[in-house]
């Protein structure tokens, strides 16, 4: 059987050093046999998480073992779901601790809120397992550090589900940026916005019956349950996810470094607030999100300034696209986006738009038949994937900084070789965040 145990694949991948903020990664990532199924597990059994297990299924490649979630219901609905696509019987558990433990899954999907990210998959890949984790990496910049670390160590493949980098046109568009087509380009702005108002608190409550929501919290702070954070509203609260910037902006900023040879900005800087949305709400009686209903954050690099935006209560009715990146070039701009392609404006106003529509998966619009499979290619082959954690680490950590310098009001100097902030301790303090207890924080 083509499975190594921790330490012999810590010796196998001895020459894996980190040093600084760069990792030298060793080429050695042990190939599975081709075609074998796989022990898999999932951890997080929520609308997005059972749609990456059904990719798995349908590769036929995998045998679902354990699923792991806090809630009695939706890890009992998901298993039942399971059985009637392939007839497996997962057992099931509160705590992915001991799916790891007793299971011994080869394969863990991780598809929990941000917060969770960072320590369950460190954890899966010290068991020996190969893991597809949900972007963004981590909730804090040493976090998904830590997890780059744990994944070069164990010589798994850690694939993160930056579905866009895989997705035809994506593919295609950044084909054209790349061959000269759109020129010199010296800025990049990139945005999703959406509609909204003045935002209502809603009243606590308790949690549902059948949910450990202590352990839904985690590591990090303990908040009252409100349906405004659960489920999915969590990415507005700043305990859990990052707002926008960090769910949507992670994915164009990706789209800017895999298009860029730069790996990281020398400085950014954000700036935004609620005066839309209101004052933040957290009080033991109701609740609101407490993230930016608006900001903007410019990341700037040695040859090109990178913009970001977003509004979530105007629309962008005003301009042809809604969200995406715009690359503003001496040939003209480029628009690649989601659901209306990629389409390029000559700077020449006699020469013809370009355009491709685009290739997505529905109902929900993405691309994880296709990342799914490269995540088996990878195994198969010992290769890394194309959605790989060192790349999509890079990616997670900019809107961290977004973030940091929206928090502390003012512009980071961001020493990319080391991952340091420099000269500015409050700021550098944020690179991490305290656990609460019993969880500890992650080494980096």
């Amino acid at each position: 059987m083509n499975h190594f145990s921790l330490l012999a694949r810590r010796r196998f991948l001895k020459n894996a050093t980190l040093f600084g903020g760069s990792v030298v990664a060793s080429p050695y990532i042990l190939a599975a046999e081709p075609g074998r199924k796989f022990r898999t597990a999932l951890i997080g059994c929520g609308w997005w998480g059972k749609n990456i297990l059904k990719e798995a299924i349908a590769s036929g490649r995998v045998k679902v073992v354990g699923l792991c979630d806090v809630d009695t219901h939706v890890r009992e609905v998901a298993a039942e779901q399971v059985n009637d696509l392939n007839g497996d019987s997962p057992k099931l558990y509160n705590d992915f601790r001991d799916l790891l433990a007793k299971e011994k899954p080869e394969l863990v999907i991780i598809a929990t809120p941000d917060h969770w990210h960072a320590l369950q998959t460190i954890a899966a890949v010290n068991a020996g397992a190969h893991v597809f984790v949900e972007k963004p990496t981590g909730h804090t910049v040493n976090e998904s550090r830590a997890m780059l670390r744990a994944a070069r160590s164990s010589g798994t493949v850690v694939q993160v589900g930056l579905h866009r980098r895989i997705g035809p046109h994506h593919v295609n568009g950044m084909k054209f940026l790349k061959s000269g087509a759109v020129g010199d380009v010296g800025m990049v702005r990139i945005f999703a916005h959406g509609g909204g108002g003045r935002e209502k608190p809603s009243a606590n409550m308790e949690p549902p019956q059948g949910m450990d929501w202590n352990l839904w919290c985690g590591p990090a702070p303990l908040h009252p349950f409100n349906q405004k954070l659960h489920p999915g509203g969590w990415r507005n609260f700043l305990d859990y996810g990052n707002g926008q910037l960090g769910d949507w902006g992670v994915h164009w900023l990706d789209q800017v470094l895999w298009w860029s040879e730069e790996k990281y900005p020398k400085t950014v800087f954000s700036t935004g607030g609620r005066p839309i949305a209101g004052p933040a709400v957290l009080t033991d009686r109701e609740t609101t999100s407490d993230t930016p209903d608006h900001q903007v954050a410019v990341y700037a690099f040695e040859k090109f300034t990178c913009i970001w935006e977003h509004r979530r209560f105007a629309d962008n009715r005003a301009e042809k696209h809604k969200i995406g990146a715009y690359f503003y070039g001496t040939k003209g701009t480029l628009h690649i986006g989601w659901r209306d392609g990629w389409t390029f404006y000559p700077a020449d106003g006699n020469a013809a738009t370009q355009h491709e529509d685009s290739k997505l998966q529905e109902p929900d619009g993405h691309n994880l038949t296709l990342l799914w499979a490269d995540f088996l290619a990878a195994i198969d082959q010992g290769k890394k994937g194309v959605a790989d954690i060192e790349l999509a680490h890079r990616a997670s950590v900019l809107p961290l900084l977004g973030m940091i310098s929206w928090r502390t009001g003012r512009s980071l100097t961001w020493d990319g070789s080391k991952e340091m902030i420099v000269g500015d301790p409050e700021a550098s303090r944020l690179l991490s965040r305290p656990y609460r207890a019993p969880w500890v924080y992650p080494e980096a």
